[in-house]
């Protein structure tokens, strides 16, 4: 993988745990963002080395998120089978969908396929094979309706 293909990947991990955190802790955006930039990206925790993210890149992702996130959720709860909500997902799930739904919304910038598989990954990294082939699934149907 190069460089910058390994970077987004790990700007996209990274969002997806910054939204997750946004949700349950209600962290002010701004002391989100620093606290990643400083502590998580590209920092070792634990013994772990974490990946060098591109940060302009995991920026514009949550902080899309955050601002469209009525239109994002509207769109993802388009899209799920009926009698599925939301509320009946697990929080992860929905910032994966959520990033996912953003890029596909706003980073032309990023091919269809690219933004899908990489979430599809990302699913991964919290699901098992089920689970990524529903983010798969939800995100073709996005892309489909808005690309």
């Amino acid at each position: 993988m190069k460089a910058r293909s390994k970077a987004r990947a790990a700007a996209r991990l990274a969002a997806v745990q910054a939204l997750y955190q946004h949700e349950m802790e209600q962290t002010p955006v701004a002391s989100l963002l620093d606290e990643f930039h400083r502590h998580r990206l590209g920092a070792e925790i634990d013994d772990d080395q974490y990946a060098k993210a591109e940060v302009a890149f995991f920026d514009d992702v949550v902080k899309g998120v955050i601002a469209r996130i009525e239109e994002i959720d509207g769109r993802i709860a388009e899209k799920l089978a009926q009698g599925w909500s939301l509320a009946r997902l697990d929080r992860t799930m929905i910032q994966i969908l959520r990033a996912g739904t953003y890029e596909l919304l706003a980073r032309s910038d990023v091919p269809t396929g690219a933004a899908i598989s990489e979430y599809v990954d990302v699913a991964h990294a919290f699901f098992a094979e089920r689970e990524a082939k529903f983010v798969n699934g939800v995100l073709d149907a996005i892309a489909k309706a808005v690309r």
